[in-house]
C-alpha cells in the first residue's frame, strides 16, 4: 500500500477488519496525514463536517466545531493510526520510487529507496491533492522575496508587514488570504471569481463534546443528518435547475451582504454555473476584499519582473512576497509514471486521455491493483471520506475472492470502458462538462470528467455493490482461455 493518508488507514483498517494483516504501508513523509499534513498554511480548514469527515470506524467526539482545523485533522490520523496499532506495518520515509508488475511471476516488484518489495497485490492510496501546481509564468524565477506553494509554506518566512501576493482565489487561497491580511498587506490575483456560500461555523461547546462521547447514538443520529445534507446538495452542484438556482440566489445574497461596492461585486461575480468549479465556504473572505484588507486585481498573473508583478490586464503591482495558492496535478497523477502493468505498459500511457477505471477503482492492464481517491472518486456535494470507504470494502472484497478462488484478478477491459460510458453520460448535461468554466475535474485533453464521480455517495455504494466479479477474469480462467491446463 502507498500513502499513508485518509485513504491509506481505510484500507488498512478494512484489511484488518477482514482478518489480514500481510500489508505494510509506504508513506514518502516522516509521518502520517497526507494533505492534511502538507497543507500547514494560516486559516487551513476542512469544508466539510468534522462529523462526517472521519472513518466510520474511528468517530471523534472531540471536534472542537463543525469545520475542523488541519491541525485538529492531521492529530486524528496519527491518533487512528496509534489505535490501529499501525506502527510495524508502516515504512516511513520510504517513497515508491517505481512498481513493476512481474508477469511471470504474478506479482508487484516495488521498489523503494530501502530495496524492492514483492507483493501478491498493490494499493496506490496516494490522493489527487498531493503534488503542487507550479503556473508557468514568465520571470517566476526572478522574484527576489520568499515564493512558495501554500501546500508547502515556508513558515521561516516571515510575512509581518510584508506586501504579500496571493495567486489564485481557490478554496486555499479564500482561507489563507483573510489570515494574512490581519498582519500583512495583501493582493490578490483572481482569475476567475467563485461561487462562495456561507460558512456558518460554530464551535461545540464543552457540553456537546462531552455529550457526543458519553452517547454515541447521539453522535451517530447526528452524523446521518449530515451525511443526508450532503446527500440532498448533489442536486445543486450538479445542475438540478431548482437546486441550482436556489443555492446560486444564497450565493448571491451573501456576496451582496458583505460587499457593498457594486464595482467590487461585479468584479467578485462568476459568470459560469453554479457547481461547474468548486463551491466554496467563507464568511471572512469577502469582508476582508470590502474593506479593504485584501486587494484585488480581477485578472491572472502573466509575467514577473523583480518584485513587480504583471497582471493579464497589464496592471502592475510590486510585492515583497509571492503566495502560489495554484492547486495541485490532479488530473494527471504523479504515481502514473512511476506504475508499469502487464507488457510494461505505465499508468500515464494507459491513461494518455485522462483516467479511466471499474468501479473508480480497478484499471485494465493492472493486475491486483487498486487505486483509492483516483479516478472518479471525489466529490462536489459531500466527504470523499465516505467513497474511500466504499472502494476500501471493494478492494479487499476482490481480494477475498481472488484468495478462495485463485489466480490474479485481471480486469476486462471491456468492464472499464463501459464504466467510463457510464461516467461519460452521466456528466453529460451536468454543470462541470456545460457549465462554461474550467475545472480542475476535467482532463483537457480529453474533455472528460475524470476526477468527480457525477453521482451521490448512496448511488457510488449502489454501483460497487453490483460489482459480483464478473468485471475480473482470474489467471486461471485466463489460461484455460488459451486452452492450457
Amino acid at each position: 500500500m502507498v500513502g499513508a493518508g485518509f485513504a491509506g488507514l481505510a484500507m488498512a483498517i478494512a484489511l484488518r477488519r477482514a482478518g489480514r494483516d500481510d500489508f505494510v504501508i509506504l508513506e514518502r513523509a516522516a509521518s502520517v496525514g497526507g494533505t492534511w499534513r502538507d497543507n500547514t498554511y494560516p486559516g487551513v480548514a476542512c469544508d466539510v463536517p468534522a462529523h462526517l469527515y472521519g472513518l466510520a470506524s474511528h468517530p471523534n467526539p472531540g471536534w472542537s466545531g463543525l469545520y475542523a482545523r488541519g491541525d485538529e485533522i492531521r492529530s486524528y490520523l496519527r491518533d487512528v493510526a496509534a489505535a490501529e496499532r499501525l506502527g510495524d506495518r508502516l515504512r516511513l520515509g520510504t517513497p515508491m520510487t517505481g512498481a513493476r508488475w512481474d508477469d511471470e511471476a504474478d506479482l508487484w516488484r516495488v521498489e523503494t529507496p530501502a530495496g524492492a518489495i514483492a507483493a501478491s497485490a498493490l494499493v496506490l492510496a496516494c490522493g489527487r491533492l498531493t503534488e503542487p501546481r507550479i503556473p508557468d509564468i514568465d520571470g517566476l524565477e526572478t522574484f527576489p522575496g520568499p515564493l512558495f506553494h501554500s501546500a508547502r509554506w515556508d513558515h521561516d518566512a516571515d510575512l509581518a508587514g510584508l506586501h504579500v501576493a496571493v495567486v489564485g482565489s481557490g478554496a486555499s487561497a479564500v482561507q489563507l488570504a483573510p489570515e494574512l491580511a490581519r498582519t500583512s498587506r495583501v493582493t490578490l490575483f483572481q482569475r476567475t471569481p467563485a461561487w462562495i456560500v456561507p460558512r456558518g461555523a460554530h464551535a461545540y461547546s464543552d457540553a456537546e463534546r462531552e455529550r457526543f462521547a458519553t452517547h454515541p447514538g447521539e453522535l451517530a443520529r447526528l452524523r446521518a443528518d449530515l451525511y443526508a445534507e450532503g446527500e440532498a446538495r448533489f442536486a445543486s452542484r450538479s445542475g438540478d435547475a431548482e437546486a441550482s438556482a436556489t443555492a446560486k440566489a444564497i450565493a448571491l445574497a451573501h456576496l451582496d451582504a458583505q460587499v457593498p461596492d457594486p464595482a467590487l461585486r461585479a468584479r467578485l461575480t462568476p459568470g459560469y454555473a453554479f457547481g461547474c468549479k468548486r463551491v466554496l465556504l467563507s464568511d471572512d473572505f469577502y469582508p476582508a476584499l470590502a474593506t479593504g484588507a485584501i486587494g484585488l486585481v480581477p485578472s491572472a498573473l502573466a509575467r514577473v519582473e523583480g518584485r513587480t508583478l504583471v497582471a493579464a490586464d497589464g496592471s502592475r503591482h510590486q510585492a515583497d512576497a509571492l503566495v502560489l495558492a495554484t492547486g495541485f496535478a490532479t488530473t494527471r497523477q504523479p504515481y502514473a509514471d512511476l506504475v508499469h502493468g502487464e507488457g510494461g505498459e505505465s499508468l500515464a500511457v494507459h491513461w494518455f486521455e485522462g483516467m479511466t477505471s471499474f468501479g473508480s477503482t480497478v484499471v485494465s492492464g493492472f493486475p491486483n491493483l487498486f487505486i483509492l481517491d483516483g479516478p472518479n472518486a471525489a466529490l462536489g456535494h459531500s466527504s470523499s471520506i465516505l467513497m474511500i470507504e466504499e472502494q476500501a470494502a471493494y478492494a479487499v472484497r476482490c481480494l477475498v475472492a481472488r484468495d478462495r478462488a485463485g489466480g490474479v484478478l485481471r480486469l476486462d477491459p471491456g468492464a472499464e470502458a463501459a464504466y467510463t460510458d457510464e461516467i461519460a453520460d452521466a456528466a453529460a448535461s451536468t454543470p462541470w462538462i456545460t457549465g462554461g468554466c474550467r475545472n480542475w475535474y476535467v482532463d483537457e485533453r480529453s474533455g472528460r470528467l475524470t476526477l468527480l464521480w457525477p453521482g451521490t455517495v448512496d448511488a457510488f455504494r449502489a454501483r460497487l455493490a453490483r460489482a459480483d466479479g464478473s468485471e475480473f477474469a482470474t489467471s486461471r480462467a485466463r489460461r484455460a482461455a488459451r486452452g492450457v491446463s
